[in-house]
């Protein structure tokens, strides 16, 4: 493999494309191609399967199952959420008309710290938007407990948390809703595409006619709903995936661990901790910069561009931090030191199931050239 291959922080998953072949010819002699198609109900089903769960309703991304979350639950007024996530999460609210209030992270898993969720609760508060970062589980009981005692819903944004597990139960088994990405950067991917892991069958059905514009039946329509339907190609891909996922867990798990045993030897760098190694799906690789290394953060985010290698700083900025936000008095930076810290720190290395041991190596030697002072 030559070494001026560029090396990207993710790689799409893709099965043979002689194995999906079969499978669009269906869709052409169906003609078929969207509303609650036969692929769709097929995959439904055996995501469902997978993941151990009874109800869950298919979306065409992540964001579109976000925000119909919040509207299923028919959230209002203030939100308790996370300034270190991607936007998308922050977003959802706005969309719905809901107040962000942001409280800082637990300095060591990234997740929001209860003490600081139970802090900020107000009485417009009315639910907890938690996000499971990297795929490492947030701190469930404890949510759990606050959500109880002040009659709050809780909504999991669990886009990194596909395949993550705690317990021996899946991690998108939690909250009122737990909301999942399939896209085309996620441990499991269908092109585009999510889902709502619902508690009942009830819940389902509402969500079912919110995502497909409030329809019931042809002449009946309930709410205020929205084109959200997955269609029937990205659902075909999802299916075929389910085949092929758990190798690619075990070859992320594979990557992680060679990564954590070189970064443990380089002083200055520290990896993001792994809470739950019997269930974590290693859906990112980050890592922090801290002051004992020869340089900072940004200076080896380009030394690393300057060798095509393109790690990410996620997530930088802060989504506090963004002109929609940074007026709210919960955005202030004094108020999230570690979420602060966090995002000056972190650097997402190249992780995903195709990454060959040569391009591997080529991001750990940059690592130890770069700690051990070298230009």
């Amino acid at each position: 493999m030559s070494s001026s291959r560029p090396l990207y922080v993710t790689q799409p998953a893709l099965p043979p494309l002689r194995e999906f072949m079969p499978y669009l010819e269906q869709i052409w002699d169906a003609r078929m191609l969207t509303n609650a198609g036969p692929f769709h109900a097929r995959f439904e089903a055996a995501l469902g399967e997978y993941l151990g769960v009874e109800h869950l309703a298919l979306f065409a991304n992540g964001t579109l199952a976000l925000i119909t979350a919040l509207q299923a639950l028919r959230i209002t007024g203030e939100v308790i959420t996370t300034p270190y996530s991607f936007v998308a999460t922050a977003h959802s609210l706005l969309w719905n008309g809901i107040k962000p209030v942001f409280v800082d992270v637990d300095p060591v898993t990234l997740n929001l710290d209860p003490a600081r969720i139970e802090a900020a609760i107000t009485p417009q508060t009315t639910a907890i938007l938690a996000v499971h970062v990297y795929g490492h589980p947030c701190d469930l009981d404890a949510i759990e407990r606050i959500a109880d005692t002040y009659n709050l819903r809780v909504i999991y944004d669990a886009a990194h948390a596909f395949g993550a597990r705690v317990g021996g139960r899946s991690l998108v088994d939690h909250g009122d809703l737990s909301v999942l990405s399939f896209h085309a950067t996620k441990v499991f991917n269908t092109f585009e595409g999510g889902a709502i892991i619902c508690p009942d069958a009830r819940t389902k059905q509402r969500i079912d006619r919110l995502k497909n514009f409030g329809f019931v039946d042809e002449v009946t329509v309930v709410a205020p709903g929205i084109n959200g339907k997955m269609n029937e190609f990205c659902a075909a891909l999802g299916l075929l995936q389910l085949e092929h996922v758990d190798a690619a867990l075990a070859r992320r798990a594979e990557l992680a661990r060679i990564y954590r045993a070189a970064i443990d030897e380089i002083p200055g760098l520290r990896c993001h901790p792994d809470p739950v190694p019997e269930g974590a799906n290693h859906a990112y690789f980050p890592i922090m910069v801290e002051s004992a290394y020869p340089i900072d953060r940004d200076a080896l985010y380009q030394r690393f561009k300057a060798r095509d290698i393109h790690a990410r700083r996620y997530f930088y900025p802060l989504i506090s931090a963004f002109p929609m936000y940074r007026g709210l008095p919960s955005a202030q930076p004094d108020l999230l030191p570690n979420a602060v810290r966090a995002a000056e720190q972190v650097l997402c290395l190249p992780l995903y199931p195709d990454l060959e041991a040569e391009d591997q190596a080529r991001v750990i030697a940059v690592l130890r050239e770069a700690g051990d002072g070298d230009a």
